[in-house]
């Protein structure tokens, strides 16, 4: 008698832990990004309803960098790749500016072709204050976006944020070196 309890017991453990891994990424942030209403760079509106329902994931570049962005993109482009080798849907890939007075629509449609980015599920955003942009990544993404009024180098971070389809950013990653890549595909897949 015991011993069926105990195996009853284990098993409706089995399950609600196996569950709780294929439902959700484990200690999940779960930080709601509101709603905005930006440019991409094909210079047309660009917002949360454009990625509601999917999975995306975000960083923070800027086209005059001169140090992290470079290698942060290229590393966005094989997660890209990547995501696309292993047949992945309904993912979508999010760059905003951190100087959107200087990245233009063209300017950073430019850029993302240099790194060969397909825009059919990569936006590249601009068209808003760079006040905007410093509380938009503080308030949402708890990250620190700062132009100096000295120079054209923007201080930002060198995370990628995945978001859920309840756009709510699940985890991040450094996305400058030593990318997870296989990481952030096991949690995309999570999500899916």
């Amino acid at each position: 008698m015991k011993l069926r309890y105990y195996l009853c017991l284990l098993l409706i453990s089995s399950v609600l832990i196996s569950g709780c891994v294929q439902n959700g990424i484990k200690n999940a942030l779960n930080w709601q990004i509101k709603d905005f209403k930006v440019t991409n760079q094909d210079n047309k509106p660009f917002g949360m309803k454009n990625l509601k329902g999917k999975i995306w994931i975000s960083d923070f570049v800027f086209t005059k960098c001169t140090d992290i962005c470079p290698p942060m993109t290229a590393n966005m482009t094989k997660l890209q790749n990547r995501i696309k080798a292993e047949g992945l849907k309904n993912v979508e890939l999010v760059s905003f500016s951190v100087d959107p007075t200087v990245d233009s629509p063209a300017k950073l449609h430019s850029f993302a072709k240099q790194y060969g980015a397909d825009l059919k599920n990569w936006a590249f955003l601009t068209g808003y204050s760079q006040k905007f942009i410093e509380n938009f990544a503080l308030k949402n993404y708890k990250t620190l976006v700062k132009k100096p009024d000295q120079g054209d180098q923007v201080i930002h971070g060198i995370d990628f944020y995945l978001v859920g389809p309840d756009g709510k950013i699940k985890k991040s990653y450094n996305g400058y070196d030593k990318t997870p890549f296989d990481e952030i595909i096991n949690d995309i897949k999570t999500l899916q």
